[in-house]
């Protein structure tokens, strides 16, 4: 009896053991702050849920831009598996060999992403899909912007906040505003865009929002601004509704996040777990729930109380935006804003 008591408690020690050593860890980084509150609440406590030998740490970071200055610091050694970057900096980091592919070998979730999910030269896919909005005071403006021009109201002149490239809030409105102003391959030319902006310059009380754009709508300092929807859908809910959220008719564009596996990672298969989970209608349709970024699943269902706060019914009013091409032209882009915007401020 006394050995078969013994044998049970050695097997017990044994399978702890194994069970122990056969955990692992994955690295992700990607934004801090609000994101990573409501994505570690969404997505990596349910995947850790569902895998309990794999535990995720959330390696936050302010911009995407640092995590790939981190990432290039430990090319050689890498310590991060994943990582959530926008589309740009991607293609950049997939240029300098950072990332592995990820296809339907790594996520069969691939092959029902949104065509603009995946973009020619980009290791990562498409993991959210965020878009320009313009987000108002409720308490100065009554009724909801229906166009992008209500921005160019005189009645608001002094009251606007727009945040300046190369800021990519910045960039997205210059492509809008081009389109407004009746130009065509913002690729080439955005002369339209900047001109248009350029009137609407002396009513614009920042271009350097402090903390965020949101708070300074939210608590009235400003009436109207542009921002990103996932966020201001946030603000919106804790502002008490102080903080309104408009899609202008004539559309917006897309940020397109992309979540990217690292060459070399140490937590190999796991993080390709991970990935595969990401991209699952399940973690999609929770995130878009828990943050309203629109899904890039395209077979996600989304209650339809969360769906209507993102762009996901609005897809072919999206301008086309090609941020690959957009990068080439960037340092053009905030040139002319530095000679031909910025100057006309107040």
């Amino acid at each position: 009896m006394m050995f078969a008591k013994l044998s049970i408690a050695v097997s017990a020690l044994t399978i702890a053991a194994v069970s122990s050593a056969s955990a692992e860890t994955i690295t992700l980084t990607a934004y801090s702050g609000i994101f990573q509150d409501h994505y570690t609440k969404a997505v990596i406590e349910p995947f850790m849920k569902k895998y309990p030998d794999i535990t995720v740490q959330f390696y936050g970071m302010p911009n995407s831009a640092q995590m790939l200055g981190t990432l290039r610091a430990q090319k050689s050694s890498p310590q991060i598996d994943v990582a959530i970057l926008d589309v740009s900096v991607a293609k950049a980091g997939t240029d300098e060999g950072l990332f592995d592919k990820v296809d339907e070998s790594v996520s069969p979730n691939v092959k029902d992403l949104y065509p603009n999910a995946r973009t020619e030269g980009v290791a990562g896919v498409g993991v959210t899909f965020d878009n320009l909005v313009i987000i108002y005071n409720t308490d100065q403006v009554k009724d909801a912007p229906k166009s992008w021009n209500a921005l160019w109201d005189k009645q608001y002149e002094g009251k606007l906040i727009i945040p300046a490239v190369p800021d990519i809030q910045g960039t997205t409105f210059t492509i809008i505003a081009n389109k407004l102003a009746g130009g065509t391959d913002y690729k080439s030319d955005v002369s339209a865009g900047i001109a248009k902006i350029g009137e609407l310059a002396p009513g614009v009380q920042t271009w350097e929002p402090k903390p965020d754009v949101y708070a300074p709508i939210a608590n009235g300092q400003a009436a109207m601004a542009i921002g990103w929807n996932a966020r201001a859908q946030i603000y919106s809910l804790t502002s008490g509704g102080k903080l309104g959220v408009a899609l202008p008719e004539e559309g917006s564009g897309f940020q397109i996040n992309t979540i990217n596996l690292v060459k070399n990672a140490p937590a190999g298969d796991a993080a390709k777990k991970f990935i595969d989970y990401a991209l699952s209608p399940e973690a999609q349709a929770a995130f878009t729930s828990e943050m309203f970024y629109a899904p890039t699943n395209s077979k996600t269902v989304v209650a339809e109380a969360a769906l209507k706060r993102t762009a996901a019914d609005d897809m072919d009013k999206m301008i086309d935006i090609d941020w690959l091409a957009v990068a080439k032209v960037r340092d053009s882009i905030t040139e002319q804003w530095r000679r031909r915007i910025i100057p006309l401020s107040r």
